[in-house]
């Protein structure tokens, strides 16, 4: 048995996804839980829809679960343990920092791959 879960969008707080399962037996049912810091998330629906073997994910993001930084939430198959996917949301002054850095950081390699270019296409020509 085969099971995807696959993201779809992010959308008025909540991580919508569509779960797919191959080589299920008959009547087969997702067991999922969402967990954020090791805590289950709840409110989670799983949805069957018209197309025999998906699903309709849709799991809801609680707003005391924002804060600064980054929070990952993991969604795994309750039965298996297999983590199936994960999401993460960024937010608050100190990953501004960050990513002021980090583009700092690319675009000093960006220069860095220029000049070795220039460098190559002079010695090739």
């Amino acid at each position: 048995m085969e099971i995807t879960l696959t993201k779809t969008r992010l959308y008025e707080g909540h991580w919508e996804g569509v779960l797919t399962c191959t080589g299920a037996s008959e009547g087969w049912l997702p067991s999922l839980v969402v967990t954020h810091l090791g805590t289950a998330i709840d409110g989670v629906s799983v949805t069957e829809e018209s197309d025999k073997g998906q699903w309709r994910v849709r799991v809801p993001i609680p707003a005391d679960r924002i804060t600064d930084g980054v929070q990952t939430f993991l969604i795994t198959d309750r039965s298996s343990g297999e983590t199936l996917a994960s999401f993460a949301i960024y937010a608050g002054d100190a990953l501004a920092e960050d990513i002021r850095a980090e583009i700092g950081l690319l675009r000093a390699e960006l220069d860095m791959l220029k000049r070795a270019f220039r460098r190559h296409c002079v010695e090739t020509a």
